[in-house]
């Protein structure tokens, strides 16, 4: 089985460290295969970097030259994943909602732990449009910017479990949820400090995909997720994309007339 693990992010030391946790999560025929967008913002804190992630990632993914069975959207809150149910034939798995998901198998509520507070309003709504907040007791900002997960990972930890243990005493929360994707590499330090089960996106995100796949489950394209309806889009900026509707690879040749659609 191989899957491919996508930051939303361009930076590429993220990038080894989420790849590097989906690999202690993945059983052990399971290939991890971690893409970097080649555009994009170096990390995403808000909606126009969220938005242009979306983009990144489906780039990134259409352009993978490679079969695979699988697709994680390892970002926390970011835009993009219904676009990629729509695009691809194999299972989609989001980090927000494979945390969440998973944490509400142990414990009655959950809270969420992010990096900073301006991302917290995007973590909230992903979580309402899911259908996953009715569980949700917190979502709590660590005040760490996500570059300085990676810069200062010391002073990371010590603010995420602070926030934890707010987030347990205060919120009445029984299941903390690590709300980035460059949380992943600290996670079995976090759990360390904290009292309760702690739950990375990104390892969830993993098991879920490989049961999706051992199942032979697939995204329903009845309604919702249908592939996209052939049309012309015009001023397509990224000419290395290989069309909006199937499988990775292929050449447009002019980014001016991309048809998007099978």
């Amino acid at each position: 089985m191989r899957i491919l693990v996508v930051n939303v992010n361009t930076t590429e030391s993220m990038t080894e460290g989420i790849a590097r946790a989906a690999r202690t999560a993945a059983s052990p025929d399971t290939e991890i295969i971690g893409l970097t967008p080649r555009f994009g913002a170096e990390s995403c804190e808000g909606n126009v970097e969220s938005h242009l992630a979306a983009i990144g990632v489906m780039d990134a993914v259409l352009n993978y030259e490679g079969d695979y069975d699988a697709v994680i959207q390892a970002g926390y809150g970011e835009h993009g994943r219904e676009a990629l149910q729509e695009l691809l034939d194999v299972p989609v798995v989001d980090i927000t909602e494979a945390g969440a998901a998973l944490a509400m198998f142990l414990g009655r509520r959950y809270s969420v732990v992010t990096t900073l507070d301006r991302t917290v309003p995007l973590i909230e709504d992903r979580l309402r449009l899911s259908g996953l907040d009715a569980h949700c007791a917190s979502v709590r900002a660590s005040g760490m910017a996500v570059l300085e997960l990676e810069e200062s990972p010391d002073r990371a930890v010590a603010a995420i479990a602070d926030q934890a243990a707010e987030a347990v005493d205060r919120d009445r929360a029984e299941v903390i949820v690590l709300g980035c994707g460059g949380m992943a590499d600290l996670g079995r330090t976090i759990t360390e400090r904290c009292e309760v089960p702690v739950v990375d996106g990104v390892t969830a995100a993993v098991r879920l995909a490989e049961s999706l796949v051992g199942l032979d489950l697939r995204t329903s394209k009845v309604r919702t997720y249908a592939p996209a309806r052939p049309k012309q889009v015009s001023g397509w900026p990224f000419p290395g994309v290989g069309g909006l509707a199937g499988s990775a690879g292929g050449d447009v040749g002019d980014a001016s007339d991309v048809v998007v659609g099978d």
